[in-house]
């Protein structure tokens, strides 16, 4: 077995995860299901998670040797993206302080301009040019490579931040926050950040084909203590290239929450940036609540990530003429 393994990270097909990725934005998707995954031999196995943690292809060997040793005793799980990704997750976990390092010391610098990048995998260059890195100034990167190099002499490994969904600011922003944290507090930090990597990872390399997960929303008049009804709302979704496409046009009903159930399960419950916008002075001037000539709150946009298709998100909002909020309920 050991053997095996030892070839099989040798010999691994490394542009199979390159296809993966492209594979999750495209119409024809061709990447692998959990069922797939779960009859792979270890070459192919390895070829797609292997990459999962930067240039740490223990990880998913080690996964398969514990699969295959379920599978002889009747005891094998890994039913779910979820479940993947607890499974190698806790395999890191339950590494060495040592192998831990090397895990962090694998991770490329984040200020690299992405043109350069030519000796990083296939993940971290598109998480990094999604990031806007190769934007950065002059200034911008000269202040970055000041944090970083106090970091790295700090802490001994590279400044590890999950860029797929930020941008170079918040990159700016973390790395100066962070540099101030103690050597513990810090290690910890860089591992949670390590697996948040791997959890966007895997969702790009991996075809989830019935998703659990779906989004409500329920609308409340806080103004008059009641539910809102009939009020208009619309959904979209943004894209990566900015496009904002319709989702879907709502009515709340007498509840003030979306008539027919959810607005977005199953193949339609996807990860990504979504908004809600939902028009309140409408609302409130057809029930008769007085407001401003020029309404404090009028349209009320509200931007919201989903992260997990296998969860429930709830988004409802809360609403008077002078207020809004909001928060992620179940």
């Amino acid at each position: 077995r050991m053997h095996n393994i030892i070839t099989a990270q040798r010999t691994c097909d490394t542009h199979f995860v390159d296809e993966a990725l492209t594979m999750a934005s495209s119409e024809s998707d061709s990447r692998p299901t959990m069922s797939d995954i779960r009859l792979f031999p270890l070459t192919d196995f390895v070829g797609l998670l292997g990459g999962i943690y930067e240039h740490s292809y223990w990880v998913a060997e080690t996964l398969f040797l514990s699969l295959a040793e379920a599978d002889e005793e009747g005891t094998k799980k890994m039913g779910t993206i979820v479940e993947l990704a607890a499974a190698m997750k806790q395999i890191v976990d339950n590494a060495s302080h040592e192998k831990k390092i090397e895990l962090l010391k694998a991770h490329p610098d984040l200020c690299e301009k992405v043109e350069a990048l030519n000796d990083l995998t296939a993940e971290s260059q598109v998480e990094q040019g999604r990031a806007g890195l190769q934007t950065l100034t002059d200034e911008e990167r000269a202040h970055f490579l000041s944090l970083n190099s106090a970091y790295r002499t700090k802490f001994g490994f590279p400044f590890i931040l999950a860029v797929r969904n930020a941008t170079k600011y918040t990159v700016l922003a973390s790395v100066e926050g962070r540099v101030g944290n103690s050597q513990e507090v810090e290690f910890v930090a860089a591992l949670k950040q390590v697996h948040k990597i791997a959890w966007m990872r895997l969702l790009a390399a991996v075809r989830i084909k019935e998703p659990a997960g779906f989004l409500t929303c329920h609308v409340l008049d806080t103004a008059n203590g009641a539910p809102a009804a009939n009020m208009r709302i619309l959904l979209h979704k943004l894209l990566d290239d900015g496009e904002r496409v319709l989702v879907g046009e709502f009515f709340t009903n007498s509840d003030g929450r979306l008539p027919g159930g959810p607005a977005l399960k199953g193949v339609d419950f996807q990860v990504g940036v979504y908004e809600w916008t939902f028009f309140a002075g409408d609302y409130f001037a057809r029930i008769g609540t007085p407001t401003s000539g020029t309404p404090f709150l009028d349209v009320v946009p509200l931007r919201f990530g989903i992260d997990n298709p296998e969860d429930h998100y709830h988004v409802p909002l809360l609403v008077s003429p002078w207020s809004f909020s909001t928060y992620r309920g179940s």
